[in-house]
């Protein structure tokens, strides 16, 4: 059957990408006879594909077998790099969840909130229904205590500065200066467990994810009902598939991190 194509493809684009995917990993070197065989082009069709791909930098020829170069990982990088950090987080949250039976969120710092940016529930734990874009008081929330343990110091003590700390349940943290407090037992320790702070019930864990750079730009949690989980069993069962998904995700952004650009 014959594909029809639109008055505006460009065949030699579609044939110099044929030229490329003829390379794989049983055979990462080609002839000039073997690519024009493989791309169903003639000789001369395919000389002068590889010698542009040359010029271009992604395939380079010992004079008679043809290879790519490492360049050409840009052009699956390129796509890695337009990822957002929902993209990016997704599978691994799934993931996380299906290890630990257990919610899972990423979040964002945004002034004095944290802002869901990703989410895989499993049951409803809160009374308030947390989708994508909703805000909670970083200062009650193990990822905003995680994101606000990676800030700058000097942009952590104008958030303590100006910061007013709301009882949300009994639990909740006392003042600005148990939470300068807590915020550097998080920084030593690498993560932050919230007790019913935010909701009565309501117990979270969370790890910070880091760009190519070691800043923190966005925070994974794990939250749970207090009824059925201890801290205990929180510190032996949740933290260390937390962290060891933190750390994937940290590993699969691209160099340039998207959160603050797309947040829904």
């Amino acid at each position: 059957m014959t594909t029809v194509r639109s008055a505006d493809f460009v065949q030699s684009l579609e044939r110099g990408l044929a030229v490329i995917r003829a390379f794989d990993r049983s055979h990462p070197e080609l002839t000039l006879s073997e690519v024009a065989a493989a791309t169903g082009v003639t000789r001369a069709a395919a000389r002068r594909f590889l010698l542009t791909l040359m010029d271009l930098g992604y395939v380079r020829t010992d004079g008679r077998f043809f290879s790519l170069s490492p360049r050409v990982l840009e052009l699956g990088y390129a796509y890695l790099s337009s990822l957002s950090l929902p993209e990016v987080a997704e599978a691994h949250l799934e993931a996380l969840v299906a290890e630990v039976n257990e919610s899972s969120s990423v979040s964002v710092l945004d002034g004095p909130d944290v802002v869901y940016v990703a989410r895989v529930p499993t049951s409803r734990i809160m009374t308030v229904t947390i989708n994508v874009g909703t805000r909670f008081p970083a200062y009650a929330t193990s990822m905003g205590r995680v994101l606000l343990a990676g800030l700058p110091d000097d942009d952590l003590a104008a958030y303590l500065d100006r910061v007013t700390i709301d009882r949300l349940t009994a639990r909740t943290i006392g003042g600005v200066g148990a939470l300068r407090t807590e915020l550097q037992r998080v920084r030593a320790q690498g993560w932050a467990l919230v007790d019913q702070e935010l909701e009565q019930g309501l117990r979270a864990v969370a790890a910070p994810i880091r760009d190519r750079a070691g800043r923190t730009v966005a925070a994974v949690n794990v939250s749970t009902a207090a009824s059925r989980t201890t801290l205990e069993a929180i510190r032996r069962d949740l933290v260390p598939p937390l962290l060891a998904a933190a750390a994937r995700i940290s590993a699969d952004l691209p160099a340039t991190p998207r959160a603050e650009r797309r947040i829904s």
